[in-house]
């Protein structure tokens, strides 16, 4: 993670340009550029909501963004399992935790992790309805640090703490026992490396009335080198996206569909290949001539399917909200990111927190 930021900071500091005298009133940026950072299904293309900024045609534009996210995941039983246990104070996953998890009726499974990750998106526009993307990103699996805050954070407003105090901190504790997949994993299979690139282009040449605008985006992931664990599932992922949008004075409004055909996998539990649907509903409010705030709600499809796993907990769909920040420093936009799971709290990350940085040297 220290090496993640400290290529952030290096490359936020080469392209800072000095500040720019003024603003237009009315400049927006678009939905939050989020990506689900769950591990049920982190390794599929996830599109990126389409922005609002376009830029002049045979220039560049670029993207960085570090993500991380805690996630502590379970199914009913086992948290009633935990439960019971934590007047015997916290303590490492043991085999005997993990044989009694083994034992319980039915399906089950515990997912305890932090996720930390790093995109470089690189733009290019060919034509003045044409441009082109590539995305390539690292991420790290670790126990991380944010178990404690998680923690107090629902003693303090009165929520469960879902079996959280019975186990050591800042720990990596996988334990699948499902009908399709046995998996105990106490420490990451892999301390992390490079995913799978993302290719994509963008269409805006669509001739809309007033204040509102239409883009297509169509993507694919390419696998590379084959599956490797928790870093490619060794399948191309196919992706089509449409964004509308309603911008207005100091409001903005987006409406952002995306259909990605998922080649499936094989680890840690083995998913079919299928569709999967994705909708995001996002607000902009131009605070300042410099800062914009965003909120935003998200919603796909879960890649587990009742060939996987009879659990609803993890065939759900998928909600997550996001608030966020975005100030313009001279040709750049800084992000702050905050995202947090509701209603199916079992198959989406706990928090995730994301710090951007987008440098439009040549903006349309």
């Amino acid at each position: 993670m220290k090496r993640l930021f400290a290529i952030f900071v290096a490359l936020l500091v080469t392209t800072l340009r000095p500040v720019l005298a003024g603003a237009e009133n009315g400049s927006f940026y678009g939905l939050l550029r989020m990506r689900d950072l769950t591990p049920f299904g982190f390794l599929r293309l996830d599109m990126r909501p389409a922005h609002a900024v376009t830029i002049e045609k045979g220039t560049w534009a670029t993207e960085f963004e570090i993500g991380y996210q805690n996630t502590w995941a379970l199914s009913a039983p086992v948290e009633t399992y935990l439960t019971s246990i934590e007047a015997r104070g916290r303590h490492a996953l043991s085999s005997a935790d993990v044989q009694a998890i083994r034992d319980l009726p039915g399906e089950n499974y515990l997912v305890d992790m932090e996720v930390a990750s790093l995109d470089a998106i690189v733009h290019y526009k060919f034509s003045d309805s044409w441009a082109g993307y590539l995305i390539v990103s690292g991420v790290s699996y670790q126990g991380g640090f944010l178990d404690s805050t998680i923690e107090g954070f629902h003693r303090s407003f009165g929520f469960s703490t879902f079996g959280r105090p019975a186990l050591e901190k800042n720990q990596v504790n996988l334990v699948y026992d499902l009908k399709s997949s046995q998996l105990v994993s106490l420490g990451s299979p892999v301390d992390g490396g490079i995913l799978d690139p993302a290719l994509g282009a963008r269409f805006t040449g669509f001739q809309l009335p007033g204040p509102w605008a239409l883009s297509v985006e169509a993507a694919v992931k390419v696998p590379i080198g084959g599956a490797r664990n928790l870093l490619s599932t060794g399948h191309f992922d196919y992706g089509l996206q449409a964004s509308l949008q309603r911008r207005g004075a100091r409001h903005a409004l987006y409406f952002n569909a995306e259909a990605v055909y998922y080649g499936g996998a094989d680890f840690p539990v083995p998913q079919n290949s299928q569709l999967l649907p994705t909708l995001i509903v996002g607000y902009e409010y131009h605070w300042t001539d410099r800062t914009n705030l965003n909120a935003q709600l998200y919603a796909s499809s879960s890649v587990y399917s009742h060939d996987s796993t009879d659990l609803d907990e993890l065939t759900s769909t998928k909600y997550q909200y996001s608030l966020g920040l975005r100030h313009r420093i001279g040709q750049g936009v800084i992000t702050f990111g905050i995202t947090e799971n509701v209603q199916n709290v079992n198959n989406t990350p706990d928090i995730g927190f994301q710090l951007g940085y987008a440098y439009v040297p040549h903006p349309r």
